[in-house]
């Protein structure tokens, strides 16, 4: 593995790209922003490309970090890219999307002579520029195997959770915990405030007792209490994650009521705020319905 493709140079995607660059890699970036994809080449001494059919005849693996597995679907089968990609290229999807689809496209990939590894990754944007993000692996074990190297430039907690689409199941039924910790979170908070209690001593004695979790640890405080809303990750993207989890629930014929009323509270603060703001700002909206 030397030459990689890495599409969507986006929040998360632009640090995880250069660090393959960093670690060695031949790195070129595409990004549906041309203009986007060309500064983060020039920032890092990288390659960046338009065309998807040229890149990919010359590269080893073919990395997608894009906002769902439609996009991943649209560029992966799409017909000139196909006929390019020489037999055994590696696609890695690190990219949140639905388990399901997911096994479907490595059938279709796999009758073309591409592996398919799933890859999705948890750390959020801190992690992903220091090159520490957890990665969830999913796909054949060779496949998985010949992945590791590009998967352990971006991350340093690499857990192989079996086949494929065992990574995207892993990573939205994960974030459907931590949304689901956010909302009664941001429940909790507004509540001990009306009664009189601080909201910073709430997220302190939470974080020494059993209530703490990742969003008490470097959430509430950071950006909800503070103003700031800045965490890094869309609205639009959990809400996305949890509700993947919960068709993976009815796929699994399963009855899952937080996971119902999770999806349905966070649809509705992206409805009502749009899909690309901070998730940290759907406090806003439940906050400002407590109060009716």
């Amino acid at each position: 593995m030397t030459t990689v493709a890495f599409i969507g140079i986006g929040n998360m995607g632009g640090p995880m790209a250069a660090n393959l660059v960093r670690r060695g890699f031949d790195v070129v970036g595409v990004d549906v922003d041309e203009a986007r994809g060309e500064a983060w080449a020039t920032a890092h001494g990288a390659r960046s490309a338009t065309s998807l059919a040229d890149v990919v005849a010359g590269c080893d693996a073919v990395v997608t970090m894009l906002p769902t597995g439609v996009e991943v679907r649209a560029v992966l089968t799409d017909v000139d890219v196909i006929a390019a990609a020489p037999h055994g290229l590696l696609a890695i999807d690190m990219s949140s999307a639905d388990p399901v689809g997911t096994r479907e496209l490595g059938g279709e990939l796999g009758a073309h002579g591409i592996d398919l590894v799933d890859a999705p990754v948890s750390g959020g944007v801190p992690r992903a520029i220091e090159g520490t993000l957890a990665i969830m692996t999913g796909g054949s074990p060779e496949a998985v195997e010949k992945a590791r190297p590009v998967l352990a430039a971006m991350g340093d907690r690499l857990f192989d959770v079996g086949g494929l689409g065992n990574g995207h199941a892993m990573k939205c039924l994960n974030n459907f915990v931590a949304g689901s910790a956010f909302v009664a979170l941001c429940e909790a908070v507004r509540v001990g405030e009306e009664f009189g209690l601080d909201p910073d001593v709430m997220i302190d004695v939470m974080n020494v007792s059993t209530a703490r979790c990742f969003n008490t640890d470097l959430v509430m405080k950071q950006h909800v209490i503070s103003g700031q809303f800045a965490s890094g990750f869309a609205l639009g993207l959990l809400a996305k994650d949890v509700g993947i989890a919960d068709g993976l629930a009815r796929a699994m014929g399963r009855q899952t009521p937080v996971a119902d009323l999770v999806t349905s509270l966070l649809a509705e603060a992206r409805d009502e705020l749009g899909p690309t703001v901070d998730h940290t700002r759907a406090y806003e909206v439940w906050s400002a319905r407590t109060r009716d």
